[in-house]
């Protein structure tokens, strides 16, 4: 077979440049906020973002960051926070992240009051 008629594989090419399939899966799954957040940052120019979020949101993903978004226990939390009591300071900066999550969730076509619980 000529490499002219062979069939074109587009998916090959999406996946060679999806963050997830280029860096250490357990970087989505890890129990440090830091390396949350550096995941977060690495879906930004994913192509397929939007798509990984509300495929998230409709199974109700226990844990992870998807589509550039940390999910806990199934619900959008701003940012996952270290073990034990959380500082007056954070929590008044949880209560801004959830705003701007809101935010995030509508431009991307995801309506959160329907579709997907925030966390408090």
């Amino acid at each position: 077979m000529s490499l002219a008629l062979a069939p074109i594989d587009i998916t090959v090419d999406i996946e060679a440049n999806l963050p997830c399939r280029k860096f250490d899966p357990d970087l989505w799954f890890s129990d440090s906020p830091a390396q949350l957040e550096l995941a977060k940052s690495l879906c930004g120019d994913c192509p397929l973002r939007a798509e990984c979020l509300a495929g998230a949101v409709d199974r109700a993903e226990p844990w992870g960051v998807w589509g550039g978004e940390i999910f806990e226990r199934g619900a959008v939390v701003p940012r996952k926070r270290p073990r034990g009591r959380p500082r007056k300071a954070d929590v008044a900066r949880d209560a801004e992240l959830a705003v701007e999550v809101e935010e995030r969730l509508a431009a991307n076509g995801v309506d959160s009051r329907n579709a997907v619980r925030l966390a408090a």
